[in-house]
């Protein structure tokens, strides 16, 4: 244990897998595939090709090709108005492919859960090996694959379900238990999904660091939404180590945060405690994408003549380390609860978790350069009448301003366009809330941009059935006062 310290954010990373297949196994389309097996001939006619996911603007401003305040302007819809050219890989992140999401499932499988069909492995160990961030054990770990006897054996007898390329039986995924609902194919895969695409997003925020990263790593902290366990103990599990393992940080320990979409700011908060109180210097945050959340929302695009768009797993990664005089600084001075006596009404939320910890530094709304809340992306939203969920919350927090006195009736929408921004991350929960600005909040607070990023986030505690009640945390990041004395800036 070292002396205390200011924690800051030393490294981000926000990646997609595009896997328009494993749609079918998210769970609105795969409840509805059960009454109306037609559907999947709809579903196929307004599937995204990978090129159309990657030039699609909202994705490229995730991983950080597209600054957020440009989308203002971008030309809308955005699925209609891709971007002529666009990269796959951003500063942030990247944008994987099918088929190699399905490979880093298979390098990250300890139990022999999926079978690849030969012919599918041979033709991507090759694109595997070549990935910068895929190392020679997950190649190994690929193995050579399984004959298409033996993988339709497995289907077809029941003991686990397809896995598709381009309507192609490439493998399966199998039931890790006959008798354990908690352990059939369809939950495992959903685990394996957020265990791959957590690996990645960490490898990629670990790379951001200097070469020895991994093994600087002392504990990981879990915000995804999966519920890993057996019957015994349903969603006890952690994923924290099993991602950290696969990530090489060997000297790491972990555990996870579960607290639905304010999982990743609890998550943040805590870690920057860990690292603040001195206990360890390098704690990583990380989120895998909700499979059950694909094609949530997929109803609305086909009434609309729409692609889905929810067909990405999204996932993030965030390194919190001690004081570097460079990157932003986590206030630890500034962290807004939302109090059980606060009440439930969207306003009283916001009050408890955004007025009253700026008035406790001395700040006021206005004082904030920029605001992160919500960023579900409305053109996923909106076709099925869930609403602009960003701009509802920047209207409430513009709204809060104008009766305080901060600001008039007229500024309002001048408010939402400075502080706020556009939607543009996928719907699963934890990762559209907040996390999404991280990157560039990242970028700009080191730039000098901005001095103050404000990040704020709910959470739907009503869902598990336990309570009715809501939940929200915010913290605030401010710009390293320390960074102007810094000849050198990574």
């Amino acid at each position: 244990m070292t002396g205390a310290c200011l924690p800051v954010v030393s490294s981000v990373s926000l990646c997609l897998a595009h896997v328009p297949d494993l749609m079918r196994y998210g769970s609105k389309p795969y409840r509805d595939l059960g009454k109306d097996p037609e559907l999947l001939s709809k579903l196929r006619m307004h599937r995204r090709t990978y090129d159309e996911a990657v030039r699609y603007v909202p994705n490229q401003a995730f991983i950080g090709n597209v600054r957020p305040d440009a989308l203002w302007d971008s030309p809308q819809p955005w699925y209609s108005n891709l971007a002529q050219s666009a990269d796959s890989k951003g500063p942030h992140g990247e944008i994987l492919p099918e088929d190699e999401f399905y490979c880093l499932m298979k390098a990250c499988d300890d139990f022999d859960l999926i079978w690849l069909a030969e012919a599918f492995v041979s033709s991507s160990s090759k694109t595997l090996s070549d990935h910068p961030l895929f190392t020679d054990d997950d190649v190994a770990a690929l193995g050579n694959g399984r004959s298409n006897a033996d993988v339709e054996a497995q289907i077809t007898s029941g003991a686990g379900i397809p896995l598709f390329m381009e309507d192609q039986v490439v493998g399966c995924m199998r039931h890790g238990h006959p008798e354990d609902d908690s352990l059939n194919a369809l939950v495992l895969l959903e685990n394996l999904a957020a265990k791959a695409s957590a690996v990645l997003a960490l490898r990629h925020a670990l790379h951001q660091l200097e070469a020895d990263g991994n093994s600087n790593i002392d504990y990981v902290l879990g915000c995804g939404e999966e519920a890993v366990g057996d019957r015994y103990q349903r969603g006890g599990g952690s994923l924290s180590k099993a991602v950290a393992e696969r990530a090489s940080c060997a000297n790491a320990s972990g555990s996870d945060v579960k607290a639905f979409c304010c999982a990743p700011n609890h998550a943040m908060m805590i870690g920057a405690t860990l690292v603040g109180s001195g206990l360890y210097r390098n704690v990583a945050v990380v989120g895998g994408g909700s499979l059950a959340k694909l094609g949530m929302k997929y109803q609305g695009h086909l009434k609309h003549q729409m692609p889905i768009i929810e067909d990405v797993l999204a996932s993030m990664a965030v390194v919190i380390s001690a004081d570097d005089g460079i990157n932003p600084i986590i206030d630890l001075q500034c962290i807004g609860k939302h109090d059980i006596a606060a009440g439930a009404s969207q306003q009283a939320i916001a009050e408890s978790i955004v007025v009253k910890p700026l008035a406790a530094r001395g700040l006021r709304l206005s004082d904030i350069d920029r605001f992160a809340t919500e960023l579900h992306n409305p053109e996923i939203t909106e076709p099925q009448g869930s609403g602009n969920v960003p701009r509802t919350n920047y209207r409430l927090l513009a709204n809060l301003a104008a009766q305080r006195g901060e600001i008039g009736i007229d500024e309002i929408d001048g408010f939402v366009r400075s502080k706020g921004m556009l939607g543009y991350s996928p719907t699963q929960g934890h990762i559209a809330s907040a996390v999404p600005y991280l990157g560039h909040a990242r970028d700009q607070l080191i730039s000098g941009e901005i001095t103050t990023a404000f990040f704020l986030a709910k959470g739907s505690l009503f869902l598990g059935r336990m309570t009715q009640m809501s939940d929200g945390l915010s913290y605030l990041l401010r710009r390293n006062p320390s960074i102007a004395a810094n000849t050198e800036i990574n």
